[in-house]
């Protein structure tokens, strides 16, 4: 038995007996209340209630039994909008064909952590999210006991219905709702055991899986309005220039267009989050009734630009200061291969130090060095960026796709001088996010905008906005060197990893605590290129090099790559090195999923002409194993399987949970394989899809196989893990296939000599 404090109080449950037949709304100060939209009901077939009023509450009650469930997270493909209402609604003990799944918007004062990043949605939730419907269970128990004139604890509540045996009394939670509205709230309530769950652990479809799939309107790019107005934007040709002048005479006479004008996106003493970070402070805005007029005269426009200063912004992240200096000039990534090369070879930062690996390599019989590299990377969501705004006098409403409202509400009360609690973000369903809608200057610039125009307007950014100004994954360098004895054992072990304009190291993560002597050096490089969150952020380069290393480390000792592993993990398990709690990762659950995928893909058990390659990382508290299969056609690898074995604590909903993996395995794949951006005079070379290359629907597995630890342990990070270690999987498996080690993404240009 799990008991937890509601932590509440009375007055943080919002409750209301004016509902047509009655109700009850529960309302926490975590989980809380919003104005809800048009209901979406999990069956089509579900009666409503006659009314639903509009009310604040995060989990509603009809007289008919019928449950509303409030989603607050953002839904970015994750299918947390099905997830969540799943945990609430197990604890709630009600049947899932009788709940409906609305989207809450954003209110910072009554929810938390209203973001998607980070792999946290539901880790972040567990605990509050089972809070919501066991508290709301216990009082429908109370009501139908004080009814009934019977103890609560004889009473059980299946499926929405609340029944004492021994009296023979029975009813639906509609019969019993108004009553439990005038329930004390308790100061705790018990949670079901692990192995009580009837819904948690169960695979349920996308409650938007249909309308998805039949075209309904549900994306920031569906948004229309009566009145509204198209925007778009022109910014700088390349990173390093600021606009100088405009001339929009010509372009304001055009058909359709209302309004040419620049906007300045922050003010200089603005104090921003690493969130509210931009490419382009100044840009030029065309607003117009159209898409298509609009885009035709940005076209048309005349603009000038100039050099722009070197600049040093003040950013804070989770409460962390930080400094990021944007040097002048225009860079190239001639320039860039070129400086990172020259660090590499230079003294850097010691992120950490075990033993003394300066002396085991001057011991060493023999040294492994090898060095790996990736480019910038766009994001490249399905749907590009997109914003509603309506901004009145004393209000603003925006409407549309993005991972962090309730940090981009400050910056846009800011702007536009409202205060905080007259600005009303509400969230659409978003064609993918991968990071990108992590930096919600767009939905800045719409505000903007359509404060300026004093109209509704919807801001739509082309492919070529988007890819063009940011916010990319940045440029990444690692060599890695192993020193062994005259007897082939491991005996030194030294990564020195730097970026433009982050490092990748993750100094205290495998194979670190393994290895008696151990250094792990970090540089990084200023860029005046606007990089961010890319999905499994750092981990989505350093995790394929090191597994790449750690397999060539693996042939040149003579031993299995996944016994390698596991020897080392026994170490880090057993008898680590350095102090236990200095390692960020469980060596047990590490070697688990190496242990599964072993059995799972039938490791050693060699089928003619296909080619294998393990891999296997930990990232956002979860653990990753990944066996690719690369057979040859037309002296083309052509990925046949991916086996993955994942230990993600309990798992909320398998489908989505496998969907995850399946989605991180071809991402990985592909831009491993193919995508890479490059630059020329400040300016990015690929700014659409005929230049920068994607995964096609030919080159994703065939099939990907995946399989859960079964666990007890509350649910961890499953959007990212799956993500960055299947690139190490890929490479370990081209070489088992071509004969050639592949170190620099992408690998469809590196052309490494043949081994051997």
């Amino acid at each position: 038995m799990t008991l937890v404090r509601t932590q509440l109080g009375r007055r943080a449950f919002i409750k209301n007996t004016g509902m047509a037949g009655g109700g009850l709304v529960l309302g926490f100060s975590f989980f809380n209340a919003c104005k809800p939209k048009v209901a979406e009901a999990v069956a089509m077939e579900l009666e409503m209630p006659e009314t639903w009023y509009e009310i604040n509450g995060y989990l509603k009650i009809g007289d008919n039994g019928v449950v509303t469930i409030m989603s607050p997270n953002p839904e970015i493909g994750q299918n947390v909008r099905t997830s969540m209402p799943m945990i609430v609604a197990d604890e709630l003990e009600i049947d899932w064909k009788n709940v409906v799944v609305e989207q809450a918007p954003l209110n910072t004062n009554l929810y938390s952590w209203q973001v998607a990043g980070g792999s946290r949605s539901i880790s972040s939730s567990w605990q509050n999210l089972r809070m919501a419907g066991a508290t709301a269970r216990h009082m429908l128990k109370e009501a139908a006991a004080q009814a009934w004139q019977v103890p609560a604890s004889e009473i059980t509540a299946i499926a929405g219905v609340l029944t004492h045996e021994a009296s023979g009394n029975s009813a639906g939670y509609g019969e019993m709702v108004s009553a439990a509205a005038q329930i004390e709230v308790p100061e705790e309530v018990e949670l079901k055991k692990n192995s009580e769950f009837s819904i948690i652990g169960t695979s349920r479809k996308n409650v938007d899986g249909k309308k998805i799939v039949t075209g309904k309107p549900l994306f920031g790019i569906d948004v229309m309005r009566e009145g509204m107005l198209i925007a778009s934007l022109v910014h700088p040709p390349a990173f390093g220039k600021q606009l100088k002048s405009f001339d929009a005479e010509e372009v304001k006479k055009m058909p359709g267009i209302r309004d040419v004008f620049s906007v300045k996106l922050y003010d200089d003493d603005f104090d921003k989050m690493a969130f509210h970070f931009t490419a382009f402070n100044e840009v030029v805005v065309v607003v117009g009734e159209t898409t298509w007029q609009v885009f035709q005269a940005k076209k048309a426009l005349n603009v000038e630009w100039e050099d722009a200063p070197e600049v040093t912004q003040n950013l804070t992240l989770f409460g962390n200061e930080m400094k990021v200096k944007h040097p002048a000039g225009m860079e190239d990534s001639e320039s860039h291969t070129k400086r990172l090369k020259e660090l590499i070879a230079s003294t850097a930062k010691v992120a950490r130090r075990d033993g003394n690996p300066e002396q085991a390599f001057k011991n060493a019989a023999k040294v492994i060095e090898r060095s790996y590299s990736c480019p910038f990377l766009a994001h490249n969501t399905m749907e590009p960026m997109n914003f509603f705004a309506n901004v009145t006098e004393d209000h603003a409403e925006l409407l549309g796709p993005t991972q962090t409202p309730e940090w981009m509400e400050v910056a846009v009360a800011e702007r536009l001088g409202l205060p905080l609690e007259k600005v009303d973000i509400q969230m659409t369903r978003q064609g993918g996010g991968f990071g990108r809608r992590l930096y919600g200057h767009f939905m800045v610039e719409v505000a903007v905008i359509s404060q300026r125009m004093s109209a509704p307007v919807k801001l739509v950014y082309t492919r070529e906005d988007d890819m063009s100004q940011g916010i990319y994954r940045p440029s990444y360098y690692a060599t890695y060197r192993a020193a062994l004895d005259a007897d082939n054992n491991l005996i030194g072990f030294h990564v020195k990893a730097g970026g433009i304009p982050e490092s990748p190291l993750f100094a205290n993560r495998f194979p670190a605590g393994s290895i008696d002597n151990y250094l792990a050096e970090d540089f990084t490089v200023d860029t005046n290129i606007t990089t961010g969150a890319f999905r499994a952020p750092r981990s989505n380069f350093i995790a394929g090099a090191e597994q790449s290393f750690l397999d060539e480390l693996a042939e040149e000792m003579g031993k299995d790559p996944i016994d390698f592993r596991l020897e080392l993990l026994k170490r880090a398990e057993e008898n680590p090195v350095g102090s236990p709690e200095s390692n960020d990762y469980d060596a047990s659950r590490y070697a688990g999923v190496l242990k599964l995928v072993r059995e799972k893909a039938n490791w050693g058990q060699n089928e003619a002409g296909v080619h294998r390659g393990v891999s296997a990382y930990f990232c956002h508290q979860s653990y990753v194993a990944q066996v690719l299969d690369v057979v040859m056609e037309n002296d083309t690898p052509v990925v046949q399987k991916v086996t993955a074995a994942i230990d993600c604590g309990i798992v909320v909903n398998p489908d989505a949970a496998s969907n995850l993996s399946e989605g991180g395995a071809v991402d990985g794949i592909g831009h491993a394989m193919y995508s890479g951006l490059t630059f020329k005079d400040g300016a990015p070379e690929q700014i659409n899809f005929d230049r920068y290359r994607l995964i096609r629907h030919r080159e994703a597995p065939k099939a990907v196989e995946t399989h859960f630890v079964e666990s007890d342990i509350d649910p961890t990070g499953m959007g990212e893990p799956p993500f960055p270690p299947i690139m190490g999987a890929l490479a370990n498996a081209l070489y088992k296939a071509t004969g050639r080690r592949y170190y620099h993404q992408p690998f469809i240009t590196d052309k490494p000599p043949l081994i051997g």
